[in-house]
């Protein structure tokens, strides 16, 4: 039986090797993806993602474990600030390659509606 914890927010295997390669391309291991929720959009909030080095006391990670084409076990970070947290608990951040181009997207439980946009939400 799978139990879903609406507390978690699930850092995807395929999200994480992006964040990865863009720390190799960056030449930083350090850099940990930030995801954060502002206001404005077209439905009220929206998504944004940015590198961080530094992790604050009161931000929440989720350490996704990779194999890196060396066969080397690697964790990536996600951080999110505690102001953040609940609008994004219970999510699943993942990486997409479609017709639309590459992004990170947030699949969210809590999101009453969304726009065509996928980066905007309201609750």
């Amino acid at each position: 039986t799978l139990f879903f914890n609406m507390n978690s927010i699930i850092f995807t295997e395929n999200a994480a090797k992006k964040v990865y390669q863009l720390m190799l391309d960056e030449d930083n291991l350090d850099l940990k993806l930030r995801a954060y929720v502002m206001g404005g959009g077209c439905s009220g909030f929206q998504y944004g993602f940015t590198f961080d080095e530094n992790q604050k006391d009161d931000d929440t990670s989720v350490v996704t474990t990779i194999l890196t084409p060396e066969n080397k076990e690697v964790g990536v970070t996600l951080v999110i600030d505690s102001v953040c947290f609940p609008f994004l608990q219970g999510a699943t951040i993942d990486y997409k390659k479609d017709i639309h181009g590459e992004q990170f997207v947030i699949q969210n439980p809590n999101a009453k509606s969304t726009c065509g946009c996928g980066s905007s939400f309201s609750v």
